[in-house]
């Protein structure tokens, strides 16, 4: 399982909104693009997603832009993966039935992984990630004398 470019240009986005959730003021695609390194017009696309999955709000007109449709605490990265590949995106697949008993174990061990991958996902929101993101920028921060 890896991590594929439109999740990780979508949490980057997410990322970017949360950190200006509390100033209350959108932000516009090209400030979100500059900061995290998206290209506008990709990053035009994931936010239409995030909006029809009601994760994002647009605001139109000169100080236009996206912001969180909820708190970042309130959104976990299950609902982002949710919003970007279905409601069932680590679903289970029950379409295959098991033909030998070494298939059915095969089978039932890949659906721990995915319930176990959900309930991850499930645990952590926009808010866990920002906070490990603020922990990082302080350690980094260099004292000069």
């Amino acid at each position: 399982m890896e991590l594929s470019c439109k999740t990780e240009y979508t949490l980057l986005a997410l990322l970017e909104l949360t950190g200006h959730y509390n100033q209350g003021e959108p932000l516009q695609i090209r400030q979100i693009a500059a900061q995290q390194h998206i290209p506008d017009r990709y990053l035009e696309q994931l936010l239409a997603t995030l909006r029809r999955g009601n994760l994002v709000r647009s605001q139109r007109g000169a100080k236009g832009g996206y912001i969180l449709a909820r708190e970042p605490w309130t959104i976990t990265l299950l609902d982002v993966i949710n919003c970007l590949d279905g409601s069932t995106a680590i679903a289970s697949d029950s379409k295959t039935s098991a033909i030998t008993e070494a298939s059915a174990i095969v089978q039932e061990t890949w659906q721990e992984v995915r319930d176990r991958t959900n309930n991850i996902l499930r645990d952590y929101t926009l808010q866990d990630l920002w906070e490990k993101l603020n922990n990082r920028r302080q350690l980094n921060i260099m004292y000069y004398i």
